[in-house]
């Protein structure tokens, strides 16, 4: 009976197991993860081993936590907001966490060291993070200056704000279209009651739609791209019964400021039906700015991320006490990077390296990424970051730092 007990509770724990497996893998699956491998370590106080190994997989655990905070928004977004990293994320991190293994772990001059492979849930953390009004200022998307001019029934000519004569208006296509890429998380600039006057920056339209003037104005008010272009609302010569039929035409051009190039073009259509002109007119406007938003969320959203990845070149000069032994350490950490195309030596001493650098992506997005690496024994600083050049410096790493109860709940056994 004893073996016939022993083999239905090994059968059981098997089948939980397996259960607990596609539990996680249909969660995986399902969401957005960030899967990776994180240290962590804790003081052994006593001879309880045991204790200083569950908090360092807590502290190894936070770290993932923090890594997909920092995968999610810009460095300086990240450093401007470690306030709610550290007092939302991480005392609460296993909320994030899908699950872990640990991989190995040594006592080591009265700490314990522990290494965890670990998978978080993005999609979660990336609502708490839009919920708080953070994702919103990470640069992940464009910022954007739209000039649009709308002409409806009754306007004899099409109505701005920017060129020459310009009349104060408010644009409903603008409105509707600014409203939903803000949603989508796209940053708006020459917006509300205050626009900026194009003759304060010495810029002149010579027409409405003088493509390099509305870039120059961009580039002036600091935005990436600009769209330029007309709504259109008119009667169409369609009736249905007594109702009147109202074409709605938005057609945009989309210029990219990096390139100076236009790089798309937007054009939506929409009919509504009345039987009063400016009822008919709003309604053949809306639908269609309904429908360019969305066209222009999806190709804008799709060339930004597109051109972000672009290989591009610069030199990342690397400075820092102890160096050798620590540059070969951070080389090591570059060639981890799957960005890095290529990277050659431009110039190697005994306290400082500059290092030719081909990412596929931005400068910015290399540092973004080379802060998530974590060394033994020191750590780095990021400095300037520039589109040709990006600084590191090494820095010492604090033996006693605090490292306090986390509050974070193992997820499986090892």
């Amino acid at each position: 009976m004893g073996t016939k007990r022993q083999a239905a509770m090994c059968i059981a724990a098997i089948l939980l197991g397996l259960l607990l497996t596609m539990d996680i893998a249909l969660a995986a699956g399902s969401v957005k993860v960030l899967t990776g491998a994180t240290t962590g370590q804790e003081k052994i106080r006593g001879e309880n081993i045991p204790g200083a190994k569950k908090n360092a997989v807590k502290q190894a655990l936070k770290v993932a936590v923090q890594n997909g905070f920092a995968s999610l928004v810009s460095r300086q977004v990240f450093g401007a907001n470690l306030e709610f990293l550290y007092g939302r994320l991480l005392p609460r991190a296993s909320d994030y966490v899908i699950t872990y293994r640990v991989m190995g772990g040594v006592a080591q001059k009265g700490y314990y060291l522990v290494g965890v492979e670990s998978k978080v849930n993005l999609e979660l953390l990336e609502k708490h993070l839009t919920d708080a009004g953070i994702l919103n200022a990470a640069t992940d998307k464009p910022v954007i200056l739209f000039l649009i001019a709308e002409q409806v029934p009754g306007n004899l000519l099409p109505r701005y704000w920017w060129g020459n004569n310009p009349e104060p208006y408010t644009s409903l296509s603008e409105t509707i279209i600014l409203e939903q890429m803000s949603k989508d998380r796209f940053k708006i600039v020459g917006t509300g009651p205050d626009r900026p006057d194009p003759s304060f920056y010495n810029i002149r339209f010579t027409s409405i739609y003088d493509a390099p003037a509305a870039m120059e104005l961009g580039r002036a008010l600091r935005a990436d791209m600009v769209v330029l272009g007309k709504a259109t609302a008119s009667e169409s010569i369609n009736r249905m019964g007594d109702e009147k039929i109202f074409d709605g035409v938005i057609d945009l051009n989309v210029y990219d400021l990096g390139s100076g190039k236009q790089v798309m073009v937007s054009v939506s259509r929409a009919a509504a039906r009345s039987t009063m002109d400016q009822e008919g007119a709003v309604g053949a406007i809306t639908e269609a700015s309904v429908l360019s938003a969305r066209d222009l969320n999806q190709k804008i959203d799709a060339f930004w991320t597109q051109n972000l990845r672009r290989e591009k070149l610069f030199d990342v000069t690397i400075t820092g006490d102890k160096f050798l032994s620590r540059f070969i350490a951070l080389k090591k950490r570059f060639k981890e990077i799957q960005d890095i195309e290529n990277m050659q030596p431009r110039e190697i001493g005994t306290d400082k390296a500059v290092m030719e650098i081909v990412f596929k992506g931005s400068p910015e997005q290399f540092a973004d990424a080379v802060m998530l690496k974590t060394f033994v024994g020191f750590g780095i600083e990021v400095g300037d970051v520039t589109e040709n050049m990006v600084s590191i410096r090494f820095i010492e790493k604090q033996d006693d730092l605090p490292l306090g109860d986390s509050g974070v709940e193992e997820k499986t056994g090892e």
